[in-house]
């Protein structure tokens, strides 16, 4: 019974070292701070309300204290609230600003002024590759894309993920070094080949990561970048 006890405690340590490895992950990130409004042009003489999202140094995202400024007010003026007016042809730049962790974050977008409103092209596909961060196999080539009803994360034929990583869990997530306050898909079922995950009720925008995790040693094995 004894040998057995330390067989099983020789393989725990194994594992925990081989996802672990001699890194040492620090969970904080930079701030981000993100104009979302996909705005190209302002009809003249009306109103747009601009609105921004803010990710804090784990990466959440929450509301913060934030100006907005127009570069030319004589084109688009905008108040403090984001709410922006047309006044005359034209194109100027309007920006967003915060200071976060003794940071100062500034994002900015063009807008011209012009007969009707238009909007850019909402990009709502977007390819990438999962990367191994331990000494397990996890590879592969993914595409995440908008649906109807929320997002599609699928992976291609040349998915490949060690089936010795242990209570192995995807995620996305902001923050590409921690799961705290991300979304968890479920645990990794298929380990070869070609797989999708549909996953209803989420944003094209609200996550910027794909994160693997050793759930039972909570530590990130692998990640992919949208």
């Amino acid at each position: 019974m004894k040998a057995l006890k330390l067989g099983i405690g020789l393989v725990s340590i194994l594992l925990l070292n081989a996802c672990i490895s001699d890194d040492y992950i620090d969970d904080n990130i930079d701030p981000v701070l993100n104009i979302i409004s996909s705005i190209d042009t302002l009809e003249i003489n009306t109103d747009f309300v601009f609105e921004y999202k803010y990710f804090n140094n784990v990466g959440q995202s929450e509301s913060t204290e934030v100006s907005w400024s127009s570069a030319d007010p004589n084109i688009i003026d905008i108040d403090a609230t984001g709410l922006a007016t047309a006044f005359q042809l034209g194109s100027t730049h309007i920006y967003v600003e915060t200071i976060a962790d003794d940071l100062n974050l500034i994002d900015s977008i063009e807008v011209a002024v012009g007969e009707m409103t238009t909007f850019e092209e909402v990009i709502e596909i977007i390819e990438g590759a999962i990367v191994t961060t331990s000494s397990y196999k996890l590879e592969g080539d993914f595409v995440f894309e908008a649906t109807e009803t929320g997002v599609e994360l699928s992976f291609k034929d040349n998915y490949s993920a060690s089936t010795a990583l242990p209570g192995l869990y995807i995620y996305l997530s902001n923050n590409n070094n921690s799961i705290a306050n991300a979304y968890e898909i479920g645990k990794v079922e298929t380990f070869e080949g070609e797989h999708k995950y549909e996953i209803p009720n989420l944003g094209f925008t609200d996550y910027a990561y794909i994160v693997y995790y050793c759930k039972p040693f909570n530590v990130k094995v692998g990640e992919g970048t949208f």
